[in-house]
């Protein structure tokens, strides 16, 4: 990077900082100022000093009403007779069905089909009379793309959730509160999706604390920055898995690229399990419920090397989760973790298989599915077995006793095909 490179990357980071400042002011009085609360439990851990910035503590439960406030808080007033339209997995539709609440402007908010009903409910709580929902696609860019159109037809003003300036100083306000009440950090974990929080916190931390480490983080199974960052520019996911529905995107902010591109020091992917056994971790250990988004930040702390004694600041970015996912996280939880196992297993077809095989499992082994059905004119019958273990160390006795009394089984787990098929 040559010195004329080096000047504009710090004054488009500068320029960030001073949109950041005026948003502090604009959105007081809307949005929290949320706890940045040191963790006893987490900071005991890993022997460092952990503060966890607290925006699942919002009305809206995540950050992103910071950005939608701020940005629809300088429109004309030619613009909001127009109305406003949006694009959301479900975050950003809260940040923005509130501040059209706020500012009593009409709004459309389009949501992917699979996003959780908790998080649509409270999207038209917060919005009432002024927002409607519109659930197309699988995907958030599926919901981006028919927004756009929309947008288009009625001649709207289109709310980014993350690729607009005034939205990415508007997120960027949580870097300011940190700083003003830490400013000695010496990491920043920030979970990313589209990448309107990471070019904000970044932005102002690069020029208010350049010291700081900036570390980006994504779930395994949408690594829009990670492969953005290895190919140097925004790159485009044929897939991605939605599970961590907050930071599910196929293509990060163009923007929002060339603002953090320079900015982050590592770059961090965590396995969807992982962040499900840090879901409940939380909850049970803490009392804090956080969505998958909102704990990937803290489940990448175990990647960082040489953290001992240091100064650590995460951002919980969000703590909309559904009820009605708990049963999934558990079993993401389990399998992750070595706990739980599912077999295929071709019992003879004759009086006492079945008690042959219970006495090859564990005093602590639970049995948590079984299917069978008997087969007419066959030797063998398969049946689908789940086991839950007591330690994820029992597996290797287990299987070493199948194998003694001669059961035939199959495992499933590492054999993606057959478990999605069957499982």
């Amino acid at each position: 990077m040559n010195l004329t490179e080096e000047h504009k990357i710090n004054q488009d980071w500068r320029e960030v900082a001073n949109e950041v400042e005026k948003a502090s002011k604009r959105i007081s009085g809307v949005v929290s100022k949320t706890e940045f609360e040191h963790n006893y439990f987490l900071s005991e851990k890993f022997n460092a000093q952990i503060y966890l910035k607290r925006e699942d503590q919002q009305i809206v439960r995540s950050f992103k009403i910071r950005g939608a406030y701020n940005k629809m808080s300088q429109l004309s007033e030619e613009e909001k007779q127009r109305g406003v339209v949006c694009s959301s997995a479900g975050n950003h539709a809260q940040g923005f069905a509130l501040a059209c609440f706020k500012l009593q402007i009409r709004g459309i908010i389009y949501m992917p089909s699979p996003t959780p009903t908790q998080k649509i409910n409270k999207v038209k709580k917060f919005g009432q009379q002024f927002v409607e929902v519109r659930l197309v696609g699988d995907t958030y860019d599926d919901a981006y793309d028919q927004a756009y159109k929309e947008c288009q037809n009625i001649n709207a003003v289109f709310i980014h959730p993350f690729n607009d300036l005034e939205v990415i100083a508007g997120q960027g306000t949580v870097a300011s509160e940190m700083i003003e009440e830490h400013e000695d950090l010496d990491y920043v974990l920030i979970a990313v999706g589209g990448g309107g929080l990471l070019s904000g916190v970044s932005a102002y931390f690069k020029i208010k604390s350049p010291r700081t480490k900036i570390i980006a983080v994504e779930s395994k199974g949408a690594p829009s920055l990670y492969e953005s960052l290895r190919v140097g520019e925004p790159a485009m996911l044929s897939e991605i898995d939605t599970f961590a529905d907050g930071i599910a995107v196929k293509h990060m902010g163009a923007l929002c690229f060339d603002l953090c591109k320079n900015a982050v020091d590592q770059s961090l992917l965590v396995e969807e399990g992982k962040i499900c056994s840090t879901i409940l971790e939380l909850y049970n250990e803490q009392a804090i419920v956080v969505e998958p988004a909102g704990a990937v930040s803290i489940a990448a702390l175990e990647q960082l090397r040489d953290i001992e004694g240091k100064k650590i600041g995460v951002i919980v970015c969000g703590g909309n989760n559904d009820i009605n996912r708990t049963q999934e996280i558990k079993e993401r939880a389990l399998l992750y973790e070595g706990k739980k196992h599912y077999f295929l297993i071709r019992f003879p077809q004759r009086a006492g298989a079945l008690r042959e095989f219970l006495e090859t499992l564990g005093p602590k082994d639970d049995i948590t599915h079984f299917e069978y059905t008997k087969k007419t004119n066959r030797t063998s019958g398969p049946a689908l077995v789940g086991l839950e273990l007591n330690q994820a160390g029992d597996f290797e006795a287990l299987v070493q006793r199948f194998s003694t009394s001669g059961i035939n089984y199959q495992h499933l787990n590492n054999n993606p095909m057959l478990f999605e098929m069957l499982v």
